[in-house]
């Protein structure tokens, strides 16, 4: 298959979003090894994402690197925090490339762009040329954060999300929603459907780092948080279907 027989989804169905990006953490692609890739659950994540391709939709994404290496958890044990920040960054480009494998297995091209330079491996942030691989239908992954110490993945993801246009941002996550509290320790947690980002800023309620929440506010970009262990879970969202949460300017 050419990469120009891409542009055409595979059915007729309209999602509600053409161009979003997903963010996902490190710890995602574990599985239950409890540390770096579970071969299964990447191809699992990367077929999720070749059904929304599937659909015609334009599709950047951010991974963590936390199932090889927190900058943050790094520091606190004594490192220095730059250079923690740096292995942080290194260890998103490898599971960048795991996951370019495995989506290109399933024959979706891929670009993997790195915001520190290692030419061997990826390509260069080039914002005109990413946006250009998005228009061909290429699956664009953004590796090594935003290139720079003491900005997590988070906020690499909203300036991303941004700098692309895409219309919204696609929090992967354990859970179906934002609760307001833990709903695997609490059996009265309450999912909200739709929540401010002001309301998640002063309640804390772990949808994104402060900065990221405050970007995404900033410049209208709506977060979508749910659950990437159910299957079908990103497909259905963007067909209108599915249970998640919804960080916008204001509720209802």
């Amino acid at each position: 298959m050419t990469e120009d027989a891409q542009a055409a989804p595979a059915d007729d169905q309209q999602p509600t979003y053409r161009r979003v990006l997903l963010k996902i953490s490190g710890e995602a692609l574990m599985g239950d090894a409890g540390y770096g890739l579970n071969p299964p659950t990447v191809q699992k994540i990367a077929e999720e994402v070749k059904s929304v391709h599937d659909m015609g939709v334009e599709i950047c994404m951010v991974i963590g690197g936390g199932n090889i290496f927190r900058g943050l958890a790094g520091s606190a044990q004594g490192m220095e925090r730059t250079t923690a920040d740096y292995m942080g960054m290194l260890a998103t480009v490898m599971n960048a490339l795991a996951m370019q494998s495995a989506l290109e297995g399933l024959g979706v091209f891929t670009r993997v762009i790195s915001a520190i330079r290692m030419d061997e491996v990826a390509e260069p942030y080039i914002r005109r040329r990413a946006v250009r691989h998005l228009e061909k239908k290429r699956v664009v992954i953004f590796a090594a954060g935003t290139g720079n110490p003491y900005f997590t993945t988070d906020t690499a993801a909203t300036l991303r999300a941004n700098e692309m246009a895409c219309e919204a941002i696609f929090k992967g996550t354990k859970v179906d929603g934002v609760y307001d509290k833990d709903p695997k320790k609490y059996s009265d947690a309450v999912r909200y459907d739709e929540v401010s980002y002001d309301e998640a800023l002063a309640k804390r309620l772990g949808v994104m780092d402060a900065s990221a929440i405050a970007l995404a506010r900033d410049n209208n970009k709506p977060i979508i948080v749910f659950s990437l262990d159910e299957p079908g879970g990103f497909k259905g969202i963007l067909a209108g279907e599915g249970t998640y949460t919804k960080v916008t300017n204001k509720k209802g």
